[in-house]
């Protein structure tokens, strides 16, 4: 879930906070377009934010493309993308789409957005650079996950979805949700966070985990989830400080530097 820095640096991976008071405000939160990286998701975009909503047929009236499959392929990566969104066939812009926050944090500018495609190559190195500490086995997973299809952010994938934190636009953490394909628990998400050690304890974690939680919960999910080992205390108080429960502890569940360790299920419900 993340990473933190304590003045010790004893076990830091998986939760950024730690604690320290600084300047730190929104100094605005902009809300024009997303990028588009082509015309015809602009036009698409476009076209369905002067109507408010539109139906799939109402697209293949417009004109825009020549082929029909090739609107179905767009809107697809325009839904993963956090542009679009779709309820029984009805298509509308998303509310957050090109919404970045941008605060002041220690006399430089942090911006938290969704991530795109060109993205990519930086949210693998900030979570390889957490997953070397040993302390975040669950990230590793979507590291190679990501590193395995260069283009895995701009496909048909609407399970996964990412935040970035930046700053002077290199990617210094990210926040990331997993819904998994079954049908039966598509009211949750794995998230995953984590944030460069040089720039740890300036709250980044914090903007992070909350713009993740927002979304997950305008999504109509009921929980999130993380798992982490029991050697990562920071973390576990960390998430237990946002609201987070302990929901379950399997034993030796993991093995690190030859030692077995302790899994610590983690959880934060939006109802009941």
């Amino acid at each position: 879930m993340c990473a933190e820095a304590a003045e010790t640096r004893t076990d830091t991976t998986l939760m950024l906070q730690e604690h320290r008071y600084v300047n730190l405000g929104v100094e605005n939160m902009s809300s024009a377009q997303p990028k588009f990286k082509t015309r015809e998701r602009r036009e698409i975009y476009e076209f369905i934010d002067e109507r408010g909503e539109v139906t799939y047929d109402d697209l293949f009236e417009s004109d825009i493309l020549t082929e029909t499959d090739r609107y179905q392929q767009l809107v697809a990566v325009m839904k993963r993308d956090g542009m679009l969104e779709e309820d029984d066939g009805v298509l509308r812009t998303a509310v957050d789409a090109g919404v970045e926050e941008h605060h002041e944090i220690d006399g430089m500018t942090v911006t938290v957005r969704r991530a795109r495609q060109e993205d990519i190559s930086g949210i693998i190195g900030v979570i390889r650079q957490v997953t070397s500490e040993k302390r975040y086995v669950v990230a590793e997973s979507v590291e190679q996950q990501l590193s395995g299809d260069s283009t895995l952010m701009d496909t048909d994938l609407e399970n996964r979805h990412f935040f970035v934190a930046t700053v002077d636009d290199e990617v210094v953490g990210w926040c990331g949700l997993e819904i998994p394909e079954m049908d039966k628990l598509s009211h949750t998400a794995e998230l995953t966070l984590g944030v460069l050690e040089e720039y740890r304890g300036m709250d980044i974690g914090d903007l992070l985990l909350e713009r993740g939680l927002d979304w997950a919960d305008e999504k109509g999910l009921h929980k999130v989830y993380n798992s982490i080992p029991s050697v990562n205390e920071a973390a576990i108080e960390f998430l237990k400080e946002h609201g987070w429960k302990k929901e379950a502890v399997r034993s030796d569940h993991y093995r690190i530097d030859g030692e077995f360790v302790d899994e610590v299920m983690m959880e934060k419900s939006f109802f009941g």
